[in-house]
């Protein structure tokens, strides 16, 4: 499990848009189970600061959630991990809980699939 901190140094770091408290870590769906505990305490959302990863960094700038993660499928074996999906979005706007519902919305629609837990596949 990865530990939270204020590192500068981690690759993924986001924060609360109600109380800026962050989270600093080296995976991003570490950021994602930030966002769903602050989600719980206070109905808040998170924004993202940086994210370092060769994936989010070539992600499109346009297009929906399916065209992303067909973008980011070729990255990944076993699937995109909905932290980088979240961190691809954010460079359109989308902050994590706009992704999260977009990603339901998908799931409902047959879109996509889910391999194994917060990792997504397009269909």
């Amino acid at each position: 499990m990865t530990r939270q901190s204020q590192r500068a140094d981690a690759p993924f770091v986001a924060q609360c848009v109600r109380t800026d408290a962050r989270v600093a870590t080296t995976t991003a769906n570490e950021v994602v189970n930030f966002y769903r505990r602050r989600q719980q305490l206070m109905d808040t959302d998170i924004e993202w600061v940086t994210a370092e990863h060769r994936a989010v960094s070539q992600a499109p700038t346009s297009g929906g959630v399916v065209h992303v993660l067909r973008e980011l499928d070729n990255y990944f074996r076993s699937g995109v991990p909905l932290g980088i999906l979240a961190a691809a979005m954010s460079k359109q706007g989308q902050t994590v809980k706009d992704t999260l519902a977009d990603v339901h919305d998908v799931r409902m629609d047959g879109s996509l699939w889910e391999p194994r837990s917060d990792r997504l596949r397009p269909v």
